[in-house]
C-alpha cells in the first residue's frame, strides 16, 4: 500500500511540475526580440563580485580576419544560412530573446523540477539528497525556497561577473560581429556594434553550465545540450564566429569556477544540521517560554535546513546577520499571541474567493520555482520591457538575486532562533489552504522574499511606481489568508526583507552601472 501512495505522490508530482513548466514556457513565448537600447559599451568598469582582477583570466587573442581559420569560420556561417530547417528557425526564435533571460528560465524549470520533498523510508525516517551521489533516492537537490534562493544567486552573480569580465577583452580586442564584417552574412537578429570577440552569449553559457553542474548534477546532459543549442544559434544567426564562442565559453568557465569555490565553502552543505542540534533549539524556545514548533506530517519531518542562517551572505556579512535579526514573536497564550491567532482562525473559517485566489497565486510549493523564483518571473516580465544589454540583464538579476538569497538567510536565522509554533499547531482548527511547510513560523519566508525583492525592484524601475511593493503585500497578506502565518510574521518578515534590499540598492548605486 505505502508503495502505491509514493507512486501517486511522484505522479502528482510530476503533473504539477509539467503545469509550471508550462506556465514558465508561455511566460516567457511572447518576449521581443534582444535589442538593447544601449549596449553598456562601459560595463567593464562596473564592479564586480567577484571577479575584480581581469588579467587573473586567459583569453587569447582573435584569429586575424586573413587568416585561414577565420575565413573558414565565416563560411561556417554560410553554409548554415544556405539551408536553415524550421528546427533551426525554431531554436533561433528562442533564444533570440536574450541569453541571460532564457538561462533564468532554464534555472526556474530546474529549480521546480527538483522541488520535491524526499518520502519517508519504511522504518519512517527520511531520507537525505547527497550531492556525491545525486542520482539515488531522493534525488539531488530537494531545491526547497533557501536551496532555490542560493542557485539563483549563484547563476546570476557569476553570469554577470562573466559579463562584466567579458567587456573588458571586447574592448580589448575590438572585434566586430561577422554580420558586420562581411556582406555574405546574413543578421538573422538585430545587428549590435558591440565587439563580438568574445561572445557575450557564450560567456554566459560558460557561466551557466559550470554553475548549474555543480546546483544540479543529476541533469547534467540536459544543461550542456542548451549550450551548445544555444553556440549553434549564435553561428545560425551571424552573430558569431566558432572561434568567438570557444573563447566565451572559455572565459565563463573561468569565471563561474570562482563561484563554485565559493558555493563549496559558503556552508550551505552542513545546514541540514544533527538531531542533536534539532533538540536543541526546542530547549531555547522553552527556556523563553514559547512552545516550540512541531512538524505535522506524519510521520514528523525533520526541520528544513535549520542552519541555513548560518550560509555566508553575499551582500553582508554574517553578522549583518545577527544585527538584522528582529525581536521576538508574541510568546504563546499572550493576549496579543491570542489576537493574531483569533485572526487566522477567522480567515480559514471565512476566506472568500479573492483571497483564495491570491493564496493560490502565491502559494509557490511544491513542484514550483519557489518563492524566489516567482520574483523572478516578475522581473524577466519588467526587465523584457526595457531593451537592456546582456549585462544589464545580468547586473540586475544578481542584484534581485542576491537579495532573495541574503534574505532567505536572515529568514532562516529568525526562524531557527525563536522556533515558535504555527497557527495549525497551534490550534488544530486552523486548516491550511495550502500544505504547511515543514519549518517554523516566525518570520515569513514569502514576507522576507518579497520585500527584499520589491524594494531592489523598485529602485531599479522607479517609473513603476508602488506595483512591487503592493505585489509584496499581497504576497505577504496571502499567507495569512491561507492559515500559514500570524499577522505579526507577516509584517515583520516584510521589514527585515526590505533592510536586505536596501543593502542591495547601496551596492547598485556604486557599481558604476547606474540606474
Amino acid at each position: 500500500m505505502k508503495r502505491f501512495y509514493t507512486f501517486i505522490f511522484v505522479i502528482f508530482c510530476y503533473l504539477l511540475l509539467a503545469s509550471c513548466n508550462k506556465d514558465i514556457i508561455q511566460r516567457t513565448s511572447l518576449y521581443p526580440t534582444l535589442a538593447p537600447s544601449n549596449i553598456d559599451l562601459n560595463a567593464d568598469t562596473w564592479k564586480p563580485i567577484l571577479a575584480t582582477n581581469p588579467a587573473a583570466f586567459t583569453v587569447a587573442a582573435p584569429d586575424a580576419v586573413t587568416s585561414p581559420a577565420y575565413i573558414a569560420d565565416i563560411n561556417e556561417i554560410k553554409a548554415y544560412q544556405s539551408h536553415l530547417t524550421s528546427a533551426q528557425k525554431t531554436i533561433i526564435e528562442y533564444w533570440c530573446v536574450g541569453s541571460v533571460l532564457r538561462w533564468n528560465e532554464i534555472l526556474r524549470t530546474l529549480v521546480a523540477k527538483h522541488n520535491l520533498p524526499p518520502y519517508q523510508n519504511t522504518d519512517g525516517t527520511y531520507p537525505f539528497p547527497s550531492s556525491t551521489n545525486p542520482f539515488a533516492y531522493p534525488l539531488f537537490p530537494f531545491s526547497n525556497p533557501p536551496y532555490a534562493a542560493r542557485a539563483y544567486a549563484y547563476v546570476s552573480a557569476a553570469q554577470y561577473d562573466a559579463l562584466v569580465t567579458a567587456y573588458h577583452f571586447k574592448n580589448l580586442y575590438n572585434r566586430t560581429a561577422p554580420y558586420n564584417f562581411d556582406s555574405g552574412v546574413q543578421a538573422l537578429i538585430p545587428k549590435s556594434a558591440l565587439p563580438s570577440y568574445p561572445s557575450e552569449d557564450a560567456v554566459v553559457a560558460g557561466a551557466s553550465v559550470e554553475m548549474l553542474k555543480l546546483l544540479f548534477p543529476g541533469d547534467i546532459d540536459f544543461i550542456e545540450q542548451k549550450a551548445t543549442e544555444e553556440m549553434q544559434y549564435r553561428i545560425m544567426a551571424g552573430a558569431n564566429t566558432r572561434g568567438e564562442l570557444v573563447a566565451g565559453q572559455l572565459l565563463g568557465t573561468q569565471v563561474a569556477d570562482l563561484f563554485t569555490a565559493r558555493a563549496r565553502t559558503d556552508r550551505a552543505g552542513k545546514a541540514i544540521g544533527t538531531p542533536a542540534q534539532w533538540v536543541a533549539l526546542q530547549t531555547n524556545a522553552t527556556s523563553r517560554g514559547d512552545v516550540y514548533w512541531k512538524s505535522l506530517e506524519s510521520p514528523a519531518r525533520p526541520p528544513m535546513l535549520p542552519l541555513f542562517g548560518k550560509v555566508l551572505p553575499f551582500l553582508f556579512d554574517t553578522l549583518t546577520v545577527v544585527a538584522l535579526r528582529p525581536g521576538p514573536p508574541n510568546l504563546a497564550g499572550s493576549a496579543a499571541f491570542n489576537t493574531d491567532l483569533a485572526e487566522v482562525l477567522s480567515y480559514s473559517k471565512n476566506i472568500t474567493r479573492d483571497q483564495q485566489a491570491q493564496v493560490e497565486f502565491w502559494a509557490d510549493g511544491v513542484g514550483t520555482y519557489t518563492p524566489p523564483g516567482h520574483w523572478n518571473a516578475i522581473a524577466a516580465d519588467e526587465f523584457a520591457k526595457q531593451n537592456y544589454s546582456e549585462v544589464r540583464w545580468a547586473r540586475n538579476l544578481a542584484l534581485l538575486n542576491m537579495a532573495e538569497m541574503d534574505a532567505a538567510i536572515c529568514c532562516w536565522d529568525t526562524k531557527y532562533f525563536y522556533f515558535n509554533e504555527r497557527p495549525s499547531q497551534a490550534n488544530p482548527e486552523v486548516k491550511s489552504a495550502t500544505g504547511v511547510p515543514n519549518f517554523p513560523a516566525y518570520t515569513s519566508g514569502h514576507s522576507n522574499f518579497s520585500g527584499a525583492a520589491s524594494a531592489i525592484l523598485t529602485y531599479l524601475l522607479p517609473d513603476r511606481g508602488t506595483k512591487f511593493t503592493d505585489l509584496a503585500n499581497q504576497a505577504s497578506m496571502s499567507r495569512i489568508y491561507g492559515g500559514l502565518h500570524y499577522r505579526i510574521d507577516c509584517e515583520v518578515g516584510l521589514v527585515t526583507g526590505n533592510k536586505v534590499g536596501q543593502y542591495a540598492i547601496k551596492r547598485a548605486q556604486t557599481d558604476g552601472a547606474g540606474n
